[in-house]
């Protein structure tokens, strides 16, 4: 099977799953280029409330296919600048799914390495399955890892976690990504995917008005705090949120990004 995008969606959560099972998940250009267009449509898609981003099968994703970089792929009518690099596309892909309006969550199997690694750090959260791997690889090739990439690895883990991971691009296991901030939860063998689902179905549950702004907060996106008031005292959702805890009962919040 061509390496592609799976993409559905549930209850009110889209899954985007990176299949690539000859290369471990490997991201080809063109599925670089696919995942910022499903993203822009499951942002305005007012049913969809939170996105997974997982691997096919046992992986995540091994990075990007390296075969990619060696020969880009190129198509008529694809868009594309002619010197527009892998790399470009891998950046582009990243900063997408970082300013996705909605939560999003990286569900991690196996190997999370290179460009993986990179998506599922801009993910808001990540849940591991034990004997996950985890790596930064650009020094095993000689690139440049790019400078937003490295400020949000940074921002994660620490300076010097992340010195240590682009440095040395070796793999680390479940147990120092939790303790180093790269993962958020880890989850025995075969309890993964029954988290993530009930997790999701408890932020899909959530105000979205209320993620929306926290969102932009911890992003350190300033100027907007009129803004969140502003939406605040016009959606309902407080109200709502009040009169669901007085009368024990489960919020039907209706503000949509």
């Amino acid at each position: 099977m061509e390496p592609h995008l799976k993409h559905s969606v549930v209850d009110g959560v889209a899954t985007v799953v990176i299949s690539h099972a000859a290369k471990r998940n490997a991201m080809t250009a063109q599925m670089w280029r696919t995942l910022p267009v499903l993203l822009e449509r499951f942002a305005g898609d007012p049913e969809v409330r939170a996105l997974v981003l997982t691997g096919d099968g046992d992986t995540f994703c091994a990075g990007a296919d390296i075969s990619s970089l060696r020969a880009p792929e190129r198509g008529p009518g694809d868009g594309r600048a002619p010197d527009e690099a892998p790399q470009d596309l891998a950046v582009r892909a990243e900063e997408s799914l970082a300013a996705f309006p909605k939560p999003t969550l990286a569900a991690v199997r196996g190997y999370c390495v290179g460009g993986g690694c990179q998506l599922a750090a801009a993910c808001d959260l990540r849940f591991a399955e034990e004997g996950a791997s985890f790596g930064v690889t650009p020094a095993k090739l000689g690139i440049v890892y790019p400078a937003s990439s490295t400020r949000r690895l940074a921002a994660l883990v620490g300076p010097s976690a992340a010195k240590y991971l682009l440095f040395s691009a070796e793999l680390i296991d479940t147990e120092r990504a939790l303790r180093t901030g790269l993962v958020d939860e880890v989850l025995p063998a075969g309890q993964l995917g029954k988290r993530v689902e009930e997790f999701t179905r408890v932020l899909a549950g959530r105000s979205q008005l209320t993620q929306a702004a926290a969102k932009e907060f911890v992003s350190g996106r300033a100027g907007r705090e009129a803004h969140w008031a502003e939406e605040a005292r016009g959606s309902g959702d407080t109200a709502e949120g009040v009169a669901a805890f007085l009368e024990r009962r489960a919020p039907r919040f209706t503000w949509t990004t």
